[in-house]
């Protein structure tokens, strides 16, 4: 029989049984030890989690070489590791998936103040030893995972907005991984934030929400472009979801904002966020958590990087058609709207272009800026028709390249002023236009 290999055994990588490494100093003195984290890297390193200066760190300094005995989780069989140090990682994506895998580890454990990563020794894997042994019956793999991914790759390909596409991941989720609760986020790369555009199975969707990178699971998973995957409930301190969206307390004059709430669940026990990347740029992050522990394996791992993986293709795939066709002639201005009710009073705060409907918070940045823009034109010209190309060919709002995401701005605003509009709303009328539903009169205030 074949020896086995890291990818066959990285069902022991989980963390959820205890590593022993055995190391040996430059003059032959040997030493055992648990070790917090034996951490998959790929099919040929593992990482070492480095916590403590301590006589594991001493001897592996002075002599590289050293052993590691993991015990599968499912069959209870010893698995022995020769292996060899290459370096220490301080930072980057393997040493942020090590931290936020540890984080959960050390929680489960009680352990959260003591557990701390220091660095992730990376090594070289030399030989995958399987130990004889009394072991349990193999479980059944997984059966499933890739007809799951498959499905959600034609369920995206029959997709000819981004409204469709994202809709069509989060029902692949529910439908083919029995997973009920997840997000995705779009990134803002001038902001350098993420803000959510789609969510299901939580009380409120949670739409216009903002992560910062490097915040949480979430922001980590986008900084590092990888995924961070996290299996029991975790230390708030490091890798918690206090997400909030606010003004810079530096800009004077400015009245409090209403939130818009994250809408994460309150007690997560699994996390999972996967970097949504397209030719090697980040869109964005696909999120899913649980609140039952060890719910997410390295396999809805591999999953969820496939899923992400097309709905980054999709989603340059569809914006880039969006902004290749020609605008249309305008439509004609319709009549003002009948005094069914009280004119609606928008206020502007330029500063960060913010939209307050009454004295309700509804959207701030771009998608602030493109909301004022057509509201102005509306109350100037009478207008409601518009194309995605105007936008951004129009210089008062100094939109990026095609690569910003309009259409994801285009879908926050309308699905914002779906549940806060009071009398606004946006429809698409075809391939890169909309149109802009003014119930009532509107009153325009730049605060």
């Amino acid at each position: 029989m074949s020896a086995p290999t890291l990818q066959d055994i990285r069902a022991c990588f989980e963390g959820a049984i205890p590593a022993i490494v055995g190391t040996c100093s430059a003059d032959g003195v040997p030493n055992v030890a648990y070790i917090s984290q034996v951490f998959y890297a790929d099919e040929r390193h593992v990482a070492l989690s480095f916590q403590f200066f301590n006589k594991t760190r001493q001897n592996i300094l002075a002599n590289p070489h050293a052993t590691a005995l993991l015990l599968h989780p499912g069959t209870a069989r010893f698995y022995r590791l020769h292996i060899r140090y290459l370096r220490t990682e301080t930072a980057g994506p393997l040493f942020e998936g090590m931290r936020a895998q540890l984080a959960g580890i050390a929680s489960h454990s009680g352990m959260q103040d003591v557990f701390r990563l220091l660095g992730a020794d990376v090594y070289e894997v030399e030989q995958v030893e399987a130990l004889e042994g009394d072991t349990l019956p193999a479980p059944p793999p997984r059966a499933g995972l890739l007809g799951a991914v498959r499905r959600a790759s034609e369920r995206l390909a029959r997709c000819a907005g981004l409204d469709d596409a994202l809709a069509a991941v989060l029902a692949s989720l529910n439908d083919h991984l029995g997973i009920r609760h997840g997000m995705v986020l779009m990134l803002d790369p001038a902001a350098r934030r993420l803000y959510t555009v789609a969510s299901c199975g939580y009380a409120t969707s949670g739409v216009g929400s903002e992560v910062g990178l490097g915040q949480g699971v979430i922001g980590v998973a986008a900084r590092e472009r990888t995924p961070v995957r996290i299996g029991h409930m975790t230390n708030a301190a490091l890798y918690g979801q206090a997400m909030r969206s606010s003004f810079d307390a530096n800009v004077p004059d400015f009245e409090p904002v209403t939130e818009i709430p994250y809408p994460g669940l309150a007690q997560p026990h699994s996390q999972l966020a996967v970097p949504i990347v397209n030719g090697g740029r980040l869109l964005g992050v696909l999120f899913v958590e649980s609140s039952q522990e060890l719910q997410f394996t390295y396999e809805d791992e591999d999953a969820l990087v496939a899923i992400a993986g097309h709905l980054g293709a999709a989603i340059e795939l569809l914006q880039a058609t969006e902004a290749s066709d020609a605008a249309s002639p305008p439509a004609p201005a319709l009549p003002d709207p009948p005094a069914r009710a009280a004119p609606l009073t928008v206020r502007h705060f330029a500063a960060n272009d913010s939209i307050f409907l009454g004295d309700g918070y509804l959207i701030k940045g771009v998608a602030g800026a493109i909301l004022w823009k057509l509201l102005r034109d509306h109350v100037a010209q009478g207008r409601t028709e518009f194309t995605n190309r105007e936008l951004r060919l129009d210089p008062a709002l100094g939109l990026p390249d095609v690569s910003d995401n309009l259409e994801a701005r285009l879908l926050l605003l309308q699905r914002r002023l779906s549940e806060q509009g009071g009398g606004l709303r946006i429809e698409k009328t075809g391939r890169g236009r909309f149109r802009l539903v003014v119930e009532r009169a509107v009153v325009l205030v730049e605060a």
